[in-house]
C-alpha cells in the first residue's frame, strides 16, 4: 500500500486550487462538499466557478498562483492543464508547506483524490494507485446501487444519539445495539419516515438496557484452503462479530484481514515436528476467554472436522460449560483436487476415497496399507511431506505398484499453489527436489490433468 488511505478535517481549513478549466471543474465540484475554505486562483475561470464564487462557495483570485498564496492550506491541487504551469503551482504549493495534488499525474503528486460513494455522513472512498480509475468507477457505480440513499439520514441521526447510547457498556453491548440499529430496527422505522426514527431508537435503547450480557461463545470455523473466496458467507459473519480469533499457523493473511479490526488475534500455530503451543495450552486460551464473556473464533484451516483436533477443543469448552457452534469449511482435499480437474471418486476407479495424514501425535501415522495397496484406490493424504519416504515404503511392502501415481499440491486454492505429478516410486526425491515451503497434500492414485501437471525440470529452474 503506497498510498493510505484516511479521511481529512476540513472545517475551518483552507484548500487552494490552481486552474480554471475543466480539470478545476471536476476537482471543485467535489471538494465544494466539504467544509472546507476553497481558494481558486486563474487568470480565465470557467463561467460556472465564476457563478460558485458569486453565489459565496468559493473564493475566486483571477489572476496566477504566487508565492505564499497556499500557506496555511490543507491541501492545494495544480489543475491548469499545463506541464510547465502545474510544476510552477505545485514547486510553490509544496514551498508554502500545502501537501500537492497534480491532477493527472501521479508520479509527481503526494496525495490522490479516491473515487467517493457520498451518504454523508457515511463517505466511502475507493483508491486503486492511479492503477486503473475505471475499475474504481465500476466499484463506486455498484456501491452506488447497494447503498440506500437514506444510509446517510439513519446514520445522521444515530450520530446525534451516540452520547445516550454511551448508557450501554462499552464493546459488544454496544456493537450489538449499533447492529441492531443500522439493520434491523432503523431501516424498518425509516420506512415510516424520518420522524419515526428516533422514537425507534429510544425503544431500542431501552430493550438492549434490558438484556442481560451475552456470554461467551465459541464458533469452531473452518476457514477452507487459503483463498478468501472460499471461504463460506457463515465463516464471514462469524469473523466479523468475534471479539478473540484463535487462529492456526497455516491461515492466510487475507483471511486473517476479514476479522474485526478490534478483534483480539492469537496464533495458535501448531506444526508436525516442531515445536509449536501444546493442545492443552490452546484448549486453556479458548476456555479463558470465552469465560469473558467474549465471542470466541477458533480458526482452523480446510475444514475444522477434517483432522483438526476439534474433539479435544469442544471437550474443554463443553466442561467448561461454554456454549458453542461448528462452522464447515472447503476442506483443502476439496481444492486440491478441483486444482488437477479430476474428481475423489470415479465410476469403475474408485467408489470411495480415504482421508489420511501423515503423521499424527506419536509420529508417523499407521493405516490400512494392504488395502490402500490395491489397484484403484485412492485416498488424499494430509501433513505428508515429512512422511512421504516412510509412505511409500509401507505401501510397497504391501504389494503397492511403485508406477502408482502420486500427485502433490502445495498450497492449494493459493497464488503461489503448485501442483507436482510424479509416482510412488519417486515420491520422496520428488519433494526433495521440488523445494517445497508450503503446506502440501498428496493424492495417491491420482494423476494431473495434462495441463496442470507441473514437470520435475520446470520445478528445479524456478527453484534454482
Amino acid at each position: 500500500m503506497n498510498h493510505f488511505p484516511i479521511f481529512l478535517a476540513t472545517e475551518g481549513r483552507s484548500i487552494v486550487l490552481s486552474g480554471g478549466g475543466e480539470a478545476a471543474l471536476a476537482k471543485l465540484r467535489l471538494l465544494m462538499k466539504s467544509q472546507a475554505a476553497i481558494t481558486v486562483f486563474a487568470a480565465r475561470a470557467d463561467a460556472q466557478i465564476e457563478i460558485w464564487a458569486s453565489q459565496g462557495k468559493l473564493t475566486l483570485v483571477r489572476r496566477a498562483l504566487q508565492a505564499g498564496d497556499a500557506r496555511n492550506a490543507a491541501l492545494f491541487y495544480a489543475a491548469d492543464e499545463d506541464e510547465a504551469e502545474d510544476a510552477r503551482t505545485a514547486a510553490i504549493a509544496k514551498a508554502d508547506g500545502a501537501l500537492v495534488n497534480i491532477v493527472d499525474n501521479l508520479h509527481d503528486s503526494e496525495f490522490i483524490t479516491p473515487a467517493i460513494v457520498d451518504r454523508d455522513p457515511v463517505t466511502v472512498a475507493i483508491g486503486t494507485e492511479g492503477a486503473a480509475p475505471v475499475l474504481a468507477r465500476a466499484i463506486k457505480a455498484d456501491l452506488e446501487e447497494r447503498l440506500p440513499t437514506t444510509l446517510g439520514t439513519l446514520a445522521r441521526i444515530g450520530k446525534a444519539f451516540r452520547g445516550a447510547a454511551d448508557a450501554l457498556p462499552f464493546g459488544r453491548p454496544r456493537r450489538d445495539f449499533w447492529r441492531d440499529y443500522y439493520f434491523t430496527a432503523g431501516p424498518r422505522a425509516m420506512a415510516a419516515g424520518e420522524d419515526a426514527v428516533r422514537p425507534a431508537l429510544d425503544d431500542l435503547l431501552e430493550t438492549h438496557l434490558a438484556r442481560t450480557a451475552r456470554e461467551g461463545h465459541v464458533a469452531f470455523v473452518g476457514a477452507g484452503p487459503g483463498d478468501p473466496e472460499l471461504l463460506t458467507l457463515k465463516a464471514r459473519r462469524a469473523l466479523d462479530e468475534a471479539d478473540v480469533v484463535i487462529h492456526d499457523r497455516l491461515i492466510s493473511p487475507e483471511i486473517l484481514e476479514l476479522a474485526r479490526r478490534e478483534a483480539v488475534m492469537v496464533d495458535a500455530g501448531k506444526e508436525g515436528f516442531g515445536p509449536s503451543m501444546s493442545q492443552d495450552d490452546i484448549n486453556a486460551l479458548i476456555v479463558e476467554h470465552a469465560r469473558t464473556g467474549a465471542q470466541v473464533v477458533r480458526l482452523k484451516s480446510g475444514d475444522a472436522t477434517v483432522f483438526g483436533r476439534l474433539d479435544e477443543e469442544i471437550d474443554a469448552v463443553t466442561d467448561a460449560q461454554i456454549g458453542w457452534h461448528i462452522v464447515p469449511g472447503i476442506t483443502s482435499a476439496s481444492a486440491a483436487v478441483a486444482a488437477i480437474g479430476q474428481s475423489l471418486t470415479k465410476r469403475n476407479r474408485n467408489s470411495s476415497v480415504r482421508f489420511l495424514t501423515g503423521h499424527d501425535m506419536k509420529g508417523f501415522a499407521d493405516h490400512d496399507w494392504a488395502a490402500l495397496a490395491r489397484t484403484g484406490e485412492v485416498a488424499a493424504i494430509y501433513m505428508g511431506k515429512k512422511s512421504a519416504r516412510f509412505i511409500q515404503g509401507r505401501l510397497i511392502m504391501h504389494g503397492a505398484d511403485r508406477a502408482t501415481p502420486v500427485t502433490v499440491i502445495e498450497n492449494a486454492s493459493r497464488p503461489e499453489q503448485r501442483i507436482i505429478g510424479t509416482t510412488l516410486a519417486c515420491l520422496p526425491q520428488t519433494l526433495t527436489d521440488a523445494y517445497m515451503t508450503g503446506p502440501a497434500l498428496m493424492f495417491y492414485g491420482l494423476a494431473p490433468r495434462a495441463a496442470a501437471a507441473q514437470p520435475i525440470a520446470q520445478i528445479l529452474q524456478e527453484a534454482l
